[in-house]
């Protein structure tokens, strides 16, 4: 819960700081690169949240996994998002889609968790 609430906690920083100090430094494009990456960084937060809760109500080791995914989908994902609209340099944006696996990933681990422990 601890990282689910950092990395929220962090996204609407990241984002207000984008709104407001980097608005005139930015183009319109890069402004929009770093809006997803916080956007997606605040969506994975929460999911990092759902699986501290789940993970209180049932015991499955696809939990943790999905939680690690999410993680390291916000740090390649994001990261790498961040740095570009800040940098310029357009070979991050090669990584990207790493982070974009993991995110899916983790959502998929999720998928079967609720798969397994529906309520009959």
């Amino acid at each position: 819960m601890q990282l689910s609430a950092l990395f929220s906690l962090f996204a609407v920083g990241i984002g207000a700081i984008a709104a407001h100090a980097l608005e005139n430094r930015l183009s319109a494009h890069y402004m929009d690169v770093f809006q997803i990456a916080a956007r997606y960084q605040m969506y994975h937060g929460l999911a990092l949240g759902l699986v501290s809760v789940v993970s209180g109500r049932v015991t499955d080791k696809r939990l943790i996994a999905a939680g690690w995914c999410f993680v390291g989908g916000i740090l390649v994902f994001s990261g790498s998002l961040y740095a570009l609209a800040l940098s310029g340099v357009k070979a991050l944006g090669a990584i990207t889609p790493i982070g974009g696996v993991a995110f899916m990933v983790g959502w998929g681990l999720l998928f079967l968790v609720a798969r397994s422990y529906r309520n009959p």
